[in-house]
């Protein structure tokens, strides 16, 4: 019986989980609100709050899983990518607990992680994975990939960002209209209430399968400069709408580019990760291609969608059978691939 507890710690969430054989047996996550005052994470306060919560996080998360620290048969961390002063809290946490033990360390890459939280499995019944090769929308805050995923060790981003990622675009926009942060929930919560097509934003134009929405990003601040010129309550009584356009516009940069991939390689096994993954014109997206083109999608539980340290366990459980362990004179780093 192989037992895993992953750690992750790469930007401002605090998780540990525990994954046994591939079923998840406990995922605790513990946010930070220090950094809504401040409208983005705040490296300093991440990695402090990181210190602080790491250890009751990892406690309850045993807890949950109903096992003791004997029982674990590795340690999975976050090595990358991610902030360099959090992902030294969670990667020497891991170091001490491999050393106490005297069990493996396994190193996780966050971003493949993501992709694999899709085969983290509810019950030993749950046949729900991903066949390969499949591919894979990685949107977040930090990302925005296509990635051809052939095997569990075996991917390869195919299309990625250029300059701003699809969760950004959300948040910086969000922060024009003064929704505060993060922006991208408030901007979906508050898309259901407006009209898509009431506002038309240009979309960018670029070839083969990568992404940029920097002017995207720009050219809805310059719209709203030159609205308010007009009425200085343009975004007040324009906010629903201007994030249902807003949103649609972006969904439908995403998903362009993901059908084009799909057509030219012809693979229908379609997944979607990471943050925005959240998103609810996303997920209906995904579910309208599904009827139309015949994908058989893969949309994660809410709980995977964030940083969370399931993703991280299932992926050192496939390490962990492929012997992959690490050294204790390890290092995270800040910037990395998949």
């Amino acid at each position: 019986m192989i037992t895993i507890l992953g750690i992750e710690s790469s930007c401002d969430d605090t998780s540990a989980a525990v994954i046994r054989n591939g079923v998840a047996l406990s995922n605790v996550i513990a946010g930070q609100a220090v950094h809504e005052r401040y409208g983005g994470v705040v490296p300093e306060l991440a990695s402090r709050a990181h210190q602080q919560n790491i250890i009751p996080v990892v406690h309850d998360s045993l807890k949950q899983a109903g096992i003791t620290k004997d029982q674990i048969s590795a340690v999975a961390f976050t090595r990358g990518p991610g902030l360099l002063g959090s992902l030294l809290v969670g990667t020497s946490f891991a170091k001490g607990l491999s050393t106490a033990l005297n069990i493996p360390m396994i190193e996780v890459n966050h971003l493949q992680a993501h992709v694999l939280a899709h085969f983290i499995k509810e019950d030993e019944n749950d046949q729900n994975q991903p066949e390969f090769p499949f591919l894979c929308l990685l949107v977040s805050g930090g990302n925005s990939q296509i990635i051809l995923v052939k095997s569990y060790n075996d991917m390869e981003i195919i299309g990625q960002t250029i300059d701003d990622a699809a969760g950004e675009a959300f948040d910086k926009c969000a922060k024009v209209m003064g929704l505060g942060y993060p922006g991208g929930p408030v901007v979906d919560r508050l898309a259901k209430m407006g009209n898509p097509n009431k506002f038309n934003f240009n979309k960018p134009r670029i070839d083969g399968y990568d992404y940029s929405f920097s002017g995207l990003k720009t050219s809805f601040l310059y719209f709203l400069r030159d609205e308010l010129k007009n009425d200085s309550d343009f975004i007040e009584n324009n906010k629903n709408d201007l994030c249902a356009s807003l949103q649609k516009t972006i969904i439908e940069v995403l998903m362009d580019k993901l059908y084009k991939a799909s057509e030219d390689l012809k693979i229908k096994e379609i997944a979607v990760a990471g943050g925005v993954s959240a998103n609810s014109a996303l997920r209906s997206a995904f579910e309208e291609y599904s009827q139309k083109y015949g994908w058989k999608i893969h949309i994660p539980k809410f709980a995977y969608t964030t940083d969370n340290a399931a993703m991280v366990a299932i992926s050192g459980y496939y390490k962990y059978l492929d012997k992959e362990f690490t050294t204790p004179d390890i290092a995270p780093f800040a910037r990395v691939s998949i």
